[in-house]
């Protein structure tokens, strides 16, 4: 599966905690969910057990959304701690 990240999510990955190759298994093994605008929405959950943002949080979730273009253009990425 082809999943390439627009320079706006790869910008965001950095900010909200994620990495690329969370993204990338998010669109692979993830919930897929219709998203606005004709997009495609991506979630998963992955073991976290660590402080963020001075915080700990076991869980980290990831959605990303994306649309089809080649495989599959991720647009912005989203990470959620819990």
């Amino acid at each position: 599966m082809n999943v390439r990240l627009h320079p706006h999510a790869q910008d965001r990955l950095a900010e909200r905690g994620a990495t690329e190759a969370e993204v990338v298994a998010t669109v692979a093994e993830g919930e897929r969910f219709p998203a606005k605008f004709g997009r495609t929405g991506f979630r998963r959950n992955f073991p976290f057990d660590a402080e963020w943002q001075g915080k700990y949080y076991s869980t980290k979730q990831v959605e990303a959304y994306a649309v089809e273009e080649d495989g599959w253009l991720v647009l912005t990425v989203i990470a959620r701690y819990f």
